[in-house]
């Protein structure tokens, strides 16, 4: 899948250096949401379905 042109963002809280944070990217013609580390923008990307990343995200907040 080409993500040459994908738009990244990244949470506010991150702050101007980035620290540890993931970024976001909406995958035109798909319907998957792309997410990577921050710090490592060349690194692996993980293709998530909108369902599973609300899952995963509430499932971290349950922990905490």
């Amino acid at each position: 899948m080409d993500l040459t042109t994908a738009e990244w963002r990244r949470s506010s809280y991150s702050g101007p250096n980035g620290g540890n944070c993931v970024e976001l990217a909406d995958v035109a013609g798909a319907s998957v949401v792309a997410v990577r580390d921050s710090k490592d923008p060349d690194g692996p990307v993980l293709l998530l379905t909108r369902a599973a990343l609300r899952t995963a995200v509430q499932s971290a907040a349950d922990t905490h």
